[in-house]
């Protein structure tokens, strides 16, 4: 299955995932019986997918199932909210960088302000109202703008807005909703995962 790990290149017909298909890796891929995942494996499978996708470690994970568990609402769409709003994924889905672990990377080196003050954490949750920048020093970054231009095809949700194009400045208009969310994610399985 496909998670968008590679930046651009995923979104092109010259995928890797979308030239080899079904077809499992290895020389016997052809012929090689798997045996169907259920239950449990199936829930860690998506588990693991849902940590890849956002790039977090496994105690990362279960602290951001924890705070879910304990808001109110669908633990679920809590624990995805969640991971939407950290700020290495909101870098990303404002079109500032080609993936989230090059949006980490951006943070990470100092590359991104919130409400005016740099933030180098990628793990920051930004709240409703939140202006995410790039910082003066870092607009003429070739990474950053070749991102920005490219991300036209992407898409951007609606829980966020470009407010200053010439600036690269983007702000938080609301909180993510689960419809908003596109990656195919069955948020169900991760919660009968942790619950048992």
């Amino acid at each position: 299955m496909k998670l968008y790990l590679k930046g651009e290149k995923c979104y092109k017909p010259s995928c890797p995932i979308e030239k080899r298909g079904t077809q499992p890796p290895g020389q016997h891929g052809q012929t090689a019986r798997r045996a169907k995942l259920v239950g449990y494996g199936e829930q860690l499978r998506e588990k693991q997918r849902v940590k890849r996708i956002y790039n977090l470690l496994e105690g990362q994970f279960r602290n951001y199932f924890e705070k879910a568990a304990q808001q109110k609402g669908v633990t679920g769409e809590n624990l995805l909210t969640l991971l939407e709003r950290r700020l290495d994924n909101v870098v990303y889905r404002l079109g500032f960088a080609m993936s989230r672990r090059q949006a980490r990377q951006f943070v990470r080196h100092g590359h991104v302000s919130v409400n005016g003050r740099k933030v180098n954490i990628p793990s920051f949750q930004v709240k409703i109202g939140d202006e995410v920048a790039v910082r003066d020093k870092s607009l003429q970054n070739v990474h950053i703008q070749g991102s920005f231009q490219t991300s036209g095809g992407r898409g951007r949700p609606g829980w966020l807005e470009i407010a200053n194009q010439d600036k690269l400045v983007g702000k938080v208009t609301a909180l993510p909703r689960r419809e908003e969310i596109d990656q195919n994610i069955n948020e169900q399985l991760i919660v009968e995962l942790y619950s048992k």
